[in-house]
């Protein structure tokens, strides 16, 4: 398992698997924030069985599955919704852990300075310098 803390309240990891959970829980995480389609890759667990690992580990759970490589304002607000209703500390998983990432910076753009974003996901291991300079540019 590959935890890696954004803030206090927010955490990312590649894909989880089942025997992850109650560990995730004894973290003390109190929600899994799923970001990835069921059937990007072969073998892949499916978010309902990590849903009841979860719900019988007494944590929340919620799917927002996002295209790697597409997001759109739908995506967007689905994911700020479950950001603001699940309880935290949430942990949220895709593939890798940078589509989760990705989605967490678009998302505080305004909340936060892009520096701020840019050091909270190098420290995660995640660059996320381009996009902010990108999300910049286009509030320019």
């Amino acid at each position: 398992m590959d935890l890696r803390k954004i803030t206090d309240t927010f955490s990312v990891s590649p894909q989880i698997n089942l025997d992850d959970v109650p560990a995730i829980a004894k973290a003390g995480f109190r929600s899994i924030l799923c970001n990835r389609p069921d059937g990007e890759e072969l073998g892949q667990i499916e978010h309902a069985a990590v849903q009841t690992a979860a719900l019988e580990a007494g944590l929340e759970f919620r799917c927002v599955p996002i295209t790697s490589g597409s997001v759109n304002e739908t995506d967007l607000t689905d994911f700020n919704t479950a950001l603001a209703e699940l309880p935290a500390p949430i942990l949220a998983y895709c593939r890798s852990g940078t589509r989760c990432t990705m989605l967490w910076s678009i998302s505080h753009m305004d909340q936060m300075p892009g520096e701020q974003i840019i050091e909270a996901t190098a420290a995660a291991g995640y660059d996320m310098s381009g996009l902010v300079a990108q999300m910049s540019r286009q509030r320019g």
